[in-house]
């Protein structure tokens, strides 16, 4: 199995599989989709993620698209400030984007906003590896080749490409880059940074409190390396706060540079460093993944603790205090042993998911200050960020898998009526529906006792029903796999007198709400009709209101009131009293409702 970087540690690509006690287990024999794409990411971006645990449709950006299109997408990326932008990569190595397009952040070639996704040309074929944003918003991405690609805002030189122009597109960064794998990029407010295949880290753009490492405060046009301390050291990880910045070592040490006015750097000061400073306060610990929020900083270390530092306005320490902290401070997560941090630049929120597949949460979530970790029922830290933060984006690109993995009630839908599998079938009006007497027992008392009872039903292979159609009987059988019913209110009626003779009060609910949302001046009198065929007194209470009534049209009064019933069709009789003319006349009524009435002679 292909191995994959977790800043500078390699780790078998594996699956995942949620057990219904919600723990995890891996199951390394399951496809690894994306696995070959991926195997040279640092997942501080990008990460392989198990079957369906990337929804992306919890990001109400994408409820705009539609079932193909969603299932098209290998990589997502959510961004801007309100979270209105989205980039995602397919399984073709297109890349699309939508949404407000600030500052040309689409990279679409113009400056338009769109709800639809335009594919973003000069990126066609580019296998995506890595990408960030910063607030303006400004984009990188990193491709498998090794290209960096900058486009949008660019009021500090953010795009490396020195100037101050805004990139209406994708441009090729090749400064100081020329000869250089680029295999991670970062971005804080308004600066940047890559990580190279050989450990060296560069950044340029905005540099007020010497963010880009550069030993002074002066705006960086084009890509710089960052030396100083990281001379001949190799880096496996970046991440950048708002106006600061973070690298790993191989050996799991952990330097900071820029802001520190909330103790962010972790240095035991609030003091600016213009050139990387190590955190001696994780002397002794190996760091494998650190994650910048707004203004505070977590790592994660080989034993799977927590540490924390930097502002803590929010509780986003999880200390369990608003009080900022210098120094990193362990973070103690229910005792489990961690595998996943995530913060981000533009919240001030922290999540982390343990050993046993708890996720967890902490910080400013939908505007309280919860300052200590909170277990979710979410299944990864993205989801946290998609409930939770404050702007709702993505911490990371996440990677979506499409493949044949179901969840239990989605193979049921899919087994129901499959003669592949059923060990059962029922015959009505000449049709057979197969099913699965396991599934009939679990959700039917009715099944339940004709199986376990030794009815004569019990025994056979296929059991005849002449009671009900064949549509309201289907109707039946898939509302116990679906738990949903999907018939016309003519149907309906049927399948509440089956309901009600079934005793099966939920299904009996289902059909009074589509027999009562269903009733129009058109079918009115067939379904009070079906309603006294099969003896349904609720319908029948439903639709006689909207078939008898009193009204004054015009110069004459009348009533109307049905005469009688007969199978399939009302004959109704009404008396009109014309002014003027003691006459009763008696005609045939067609359509009644709010008090009016169209006759037919």
């Amino acid at each position: 199995m292909s191995p994959f970087l977790f800043s500078g540690i390699s780790y078998p690509l594996k699956m995942e599989r949620r057990c219904s006690d919600g723990s995890i287990k891996s199951d390394e024999s399951a496809p690894t989709v994306l696995a070959s794409s991926l195997a040279t990411a640092l997942p501080c971006v990008v990460s392989v993620r198990s079957p369906g645990m990337a929804d992306v449709s919890k990001w109400p950006l994408f409820t705009l698209l539609g079932p193909q299109e969603i299932a098209s997408i290998s990589l997502a990326c959510v961004f801007g400030a309100s979270g209105n932008e989205a980039i995602y990569c397919t399984h073709e190595d297109e890349v699309y984007a939508f949404g407000l397009n600030c500052s040309n952040c689409l990279g679409t070639g113009d400056s338009q906003s769109s709800i639809f996704p335009k594919k973003v040309e000069c990126l066609s074929g580019k296998k995506v590896v890595s990408l960030s944003y910063g607030s303006g918003p400004h984009v990188l991405l990193a491709t498998a080749g090794g290209e960096l690609f900058a486009w949008g805002h660019n009021g500090y030189s953010q795009l490396g490409n020195g100037t101050t122009n805004q990139g209406l597109s994708p441009i090729l960064v090749t400064s100081n880059l020329a000869s250089k794998e680029v295999t991670e990029v970062a971005c804080g407010s308004h600066h940047s940074m890559a990580l190279t295949s050989d450990g060296e880290v560069f950044a340029w753009g905005y540099n007020n409190c010497g963010q880009v490492g550069s030993g002074s405060t002066a705006n960086q046009p084009t890509p710089r390396r960052v030396s100083s301390c990281l001379q001949n050291r190799v880096a496996t990880g970046i991440s950048c706060g708002q106006t600061s910045s973070m690298a790993v070592l191989d050996n799991g040490e952990v330097y900071g540079w820029g802001y520190n006015g909330s103790g962010q750097l972790g240095l035991g000061n609030n003091g600016n460093q213009l050139t990387p400073c190590r955190l001696v306060g994780l002397q002794g610990l190996c760091v494998l993944q650190i994650a910048c929020g707004y203004s505070h900083t977590l790592a994660l270390t080989d034993q799977g603790c927590l540490y924390a530092w930097g502002a803590n306005t929010y509780g986003q320490l999880g200390t369990g205090s608003k009080s900022n902290h210098l120094s990193p401070v362990q973070v103690i997560v229910e005792k489990s042993r961690i595998v996943e941090i995530a913060a981000c630049h533009s919240t001030h929120m922290s999540a982390a998911k343990t050993q046993g597949g708890q996720v967890y949460m902490w910080g400013q979530c939908r505007g309280q200050a919860v300052v200590v970790p909170q277990l979710t029922y979410l299944n990864s830290t993205d989801d946290v960020f998609a409930c939770f933060a404050m702007p709702a984006v993505m911490w990371r690109m996440v990677a979506v898998e499409h493949d044949d993995y179901l969840t239990v009630a989605q193979c049921l839908k899919k087994e129901f009526d499959s003669p592949e599998t059923s060990d059962l079938k029922f015959s009505v009006d000449g049709k057979h529906i197969y099913v699965h007497k396991a599934v009939l027992k679990m959700r039917c008392q009715h099944f339940r006792s004709m199986f376990q009872s030794h009815w004569d039903e019990d025994l056979k292979e296929v059991i005849e029903v002449d009671q009900f159609s064949y549509p309201v009987y289907r109707a039946f059988l898939q509302f116990l796999y679906t738990d949903s019913v999907d018939l016309p209110p003519e149907d309906a009626i049927g399948l509440l007198d089956l309901a009600t003779s079934y005793c099966e009060n939920r299904l009996k609910r289902l059909c009074q709400h589509i027999i009562k949302r269903g009733i129009t001046v058109e079918n009115a009198f067939s379904l009070l009709s079906a309603a006294v065929r099969y003896d349904a007194e609720v319908g029948r209470s439903l639709c006689s209101p909207l078939c008898t009534c009193w009204c004054s049209p015009g110069g004459y009064t009348g009533s109307v009131r049905i005469s009688h019933l007969v199978p399939g069709s009302l004959v109704l009789n009404t008396q009109r009293f014309f002014k003027g003319a003691k006459e009763w006349k008696s005609t045939y009524l067609g359509i009644v409702e709010f008090g009016e009435f169209v006759t037919r002679n």
